[in-house]
């Protein structure tokens, strides 16, 4: 069995990764904080330019037809830009919602081309996100309403913004009137569709903060071997050696755990949600440590509005707490090897599941 990524999602990723590291500068990100919107419509445009919009978008609506495994590697590495748009949100979350309709639903007829051609940003509301990033530039909102769901137009919903801790974080409570003419699905109709949802939104999540994990790490080691005390580069000391050591132990071994999580959700495993929380736990504590010893290398000036390292720290503070917290997912976890027919060990990794070709 093969379990790497094939030649064409590898050559996906690192085709985006040049592309995000000529576009989503730190210096960009500065820029639009200072922005009313935060966000960019030229860079906007060209996601929908690169196929980025419509990357999971069916072909027969002009988009690529790829799904959670190619996500995973573009959360990556939006998260190690620390991108600062509703990508994520819109061409992957978004579209998932639509392509659980039939196909020839009006909303999915009406709204996956035009998100496919950049035409379109979709956010979502759901039990798990009572605060709705980029509510306040999507001209549609897929809103949760006591197990429903319901499509509601820009102009129909008041907004109140909710300052976050990281700049680029546009949140918003959502006021809104549920009705015939916004009901999509009905609540039993929609549970299936809401429990996709969380788990994708917490796996984007999972693969963010493992790039910004890699991106703080990077920025620790640059700044170690520039800044120097008693004649030599800092990096040189055991000790700073070690604390750089044990974020690299850490994002390596959430790494093949976020991977297959993502396998998981692409192929419908019973235990996705088990190991979708694995993954959000592990990229955590990988990020939470990679922004803790970053601050400790920097001599606290990573913390500094001057300093590259605070943006990434920032977005995985907040992103750790996106779609379930640690005490939700631990639940996850703790319910799931716990019960009295708890599937465990090396034989059952891949039981049920398609193999890997």
């Amino acid at each position: 069995m093969d379990f790497n990524f094939t030649e064409d999602q590898s050559l996906l990723r690192d085709t985006m990764r040049s592309f995000f590291m000529i576009e989503a500068t730190p210096e960009l990100t500065r820029e639009l904080w200072e922005t009313e919107t935060g966000r960019s419509e030229a860079l906007w445009q060209k996601f929908a330019q690169q196929g980025l919009t419509g990357l999971s978008v069916p072909e027969a609506h002009g988009g690529m037809g790829c799904g959670d495994l190619e996500w995973v590697l573009m959360a990556h590495e939006a998260g190690y830009y620390a991108l600062q748009d509703s990508l994520l949100d819109t061409a992957y979350l978004a579209v998932s919602v639509l392509r659980e309709l039939p196909a020839e639903h009006p909303l999915a007829l009406e709204w996956l081309p035009r998100i496919a051609q950049g035409e379109a940003r979709v956010a979502i509301g759901a039990p798990e996100q009572t605060l709705v990033p980029d509510a306040h530039i999507a001209q549609l909102l897929l809103l949760h309403h006591e197990g429903q769901l319901h499509a509601v137009p820009s102009e129909r919903v008041a907004l109140s913004f909710n300052a976050s801790v990281d700049p680029s974080r546009r949140l918003f409570r959502v006021d809104w009137m549920p009705g015939a003419s916004t009901l999509v699905l009905d609540a039993k109709a929609a549970a299936a569709v809401w429990r996709k949802v969380a788990l994708r939104g917490a796996l984007a999540s999972a693969a963010q903060l493992l790039g910004l994990t890699q991106r703080m790490l990077d920025l620790s080691i640059d700044y170690t071997a520039q800044r120097k005390q008693f004649g030599k580069a800092i990096g040189s000391f055991q000790a700073v050696k070690h604390h750089l050591a044990d974020v690299a132990v850490k994002q390596e071994f959430a790494r093949p755990v976020i991977s297959r999580a993502a396998y998981a959700v692409a192929n419908d495993d019973p235990l996705a949600s088990l190991h979708v929380s694995h993954a959000r736990l592990a990229a955590g504590e990988a990020a939470w440590l990679a922004a803790k010893r970053g601050i400790q290398v920097h001599g606290a000036m990573g913390y500094t509005w001057e300093m590259d390292l605070q943006i990434f720290m920032k977005r995985a503070w907040v992103l750790d707490a996106a779609w379930g917290d640690r005490a939700h997912h631990k639940q996850c976890v703790a319910q799931a090897i716990l019960a009295d027919d708890a599937r465990l060990g090396p034989g059952e990794t891949f039981a049920g599941a398609a193999a890997p070709v």
